[in-house]
């Protein structure tokens, strides 16, 4: 039996399913093994907590279309919850708690028994805090307890053929703000459109602007770092001022995900 069919028959005989559904690999694989097994038995529900960002909203409502799988939006506003906005090193356990209860609430509402979500086996090695809190809400991930890695997930999916089966990997806005500074709207419109603008200028499809008190700071991969000459980081520079950064630089260590905040041994 493949992985993939492993995956589908996880929900052998399960009733009604919600998949929480990013704009990511993960949970895409969960829906379309979900769909694959349960059909219209099978929803998505995708959150827009206003630290989405438009392109991962876009391709969650892409992927739903590519698996034929119904989708809803939960539409609510983390920065309203001020456990979230402090920023502290737990943010997003508050984030995935609040989402949990919007989600069992949904849940309720639609005579749902079951949520999961698109954690995977390589996400239990790392600090995440918000993992805890989804499974405390009750939320179960069907790639851990079939036992799928990162690069498992890519190639089945690029396998069954979903259009996300090489999409960098992505994580919410709030992320690129250090621990301890606020998160709020403005720095959150400003990281969002840094992101477009160097994405425009360079081509490079992984990127991160961390907003350093105001101060832009790009990551990219490290191979990648060569393509900001001259001309780019003037235009670079002069751009994101224009949206509110004080002022620009490269990461000349490269991407790494969640390099600025990091928890000491």
């Amino acid at each position: 039996m493949s992985k993939i069919d492993e995956l589908v028959n996880w929900f052998e005989g399960r009733n009604k399913v919600l998949v929480a559904l990013s704009g990511g690999v993960d949970s895409a694989l969960v829906a379309y093994a979900a769909f694959q097994k349960l059909g219209e038995s099978a929803i998505a529900v995708t959150a827009d907590y206003k630290t989405l960002s438009k392109e991962e909203l876009d391709a969650s409502k892409q992927i739903c279309s590519d698996i034929g799988i119904k989708q809803f939006l939960l539409d609510y506003n983390e920065l309203e919850n001020e456990e979230f906005t402090k920023n502290a090193p737990d943010r997003c356990f508050h984030c995935r708690m609040e989402l949990g209860s919007h989600l069992i609430d949904f849940a309720q509402e639609h005579d749902v028994h079951l949520i999961v979500d698109g954690t995977n086996i390589d996400d239990l090695g790392e600090y995440r805090p918000g993992i805890e809190a989804l499974k405390q809400n009750g939320v179960r991930s069907p790639l851990v307890e079939t036992n799928f890695s990162k690069n498992e997930i890519r190639d089945s999916a690029k396998i069954i053929g979903l259009s996300v089966f090489d999409k960098p990997s992505n994580s919410c806005l709030a992320s690129r703000i250090p621990w301890g500074q606020r998160v709020t709207a403005e720095k959150l419109a400003r990281i969002e459109y840094g992101e477009i603008i160097v994405k425009q200028l360079t081509k490079v499809n992984q990127v991160r602007v961390r907003d350093l008190q105001g101060s832009a700071k790009i990551e990219v991969e490290k191979e990648m770092i060569s393509v900001f000459d001259i001309d780019i980081m003037k235009q670079l520079t002069e751009k994101l001022k224009m949206i509110g950064f004080l002022n620009v630089e490269i990461d000349p260590e490269g991407y790494s995900p969640g390099k600025i905040n990091v928890i000491a041994d």
